[in-house]
């Protein structure tokens, strides 16, 4: 039988799992799952019952406690920010461009630090191995390696 009680416990649920597998703290115990979902449902931290995909808080945020606000900036940080975006360009360009000022006139910004790249004799080097290893794409458009077409052709690792 699937209420819609049950439907959000189980969702809940899942989402309890779903944050102690990214926190690898271990199994939780039926106790602390007991307390998480008490604790969801006074805070209406739980799937509405509907298509939205929003939370109980947001649909009815009256019927819940307010959230605990995250720390702000002061505005002095702001300010700081907003001088090195302008130094360096890093601002949206006007209009509908969707490009950052130091993208549309580079020269009148400092230039971005490099990142040191390979040199040709480690390119060379990597193509060579990559050959003898057939880790390169077959001369097909199906994504494999050459070492997967031909596995008689490459040494196995």
């Amino acid at each position: 039988m699937s209420t819609p009680l049950s439907a959000l416990t189980l969702a809940l649920l899942a989402l309890c799992i779903g944050q102690a597998s990214a926190q690898n703290t271990g199994p939780k115990t039926r106790a602390e799952v007991q307390a998480e979902l008490r604790e969801a449902i006074r805070t209406g931290n739980m799937p509405a019952n509907d298509e939205s995909g929003r939370m109980l808080n947001e649909v009815n945020p009256s019927a819940y406690p307010p959230k605990a606000m995250v720390p702000c900036k002061t505005r002095e940080q702001v300010r700081a920010e907003l001088e090195e975006a302008k130094r360096t360009g890093n601002m949206m360009a006007p209009g509908e461009t969707g490009c950052l000022l130091n993208e549309l006139n580079p020269s009148a910004y400092p230039p971005k630090a490099v990142v040191p790249c390979k040199t040709r004799e480690q390119v060379i080097a990597e193509l060579e191995e990559a050959k003898r290893t057939g880790n390169m794409p077959a001369d097909n458009e199906s994504g494999c390696m050459l070492k997967d077409m031909y596995p008689d052709l490459y040494p196995k690792k």
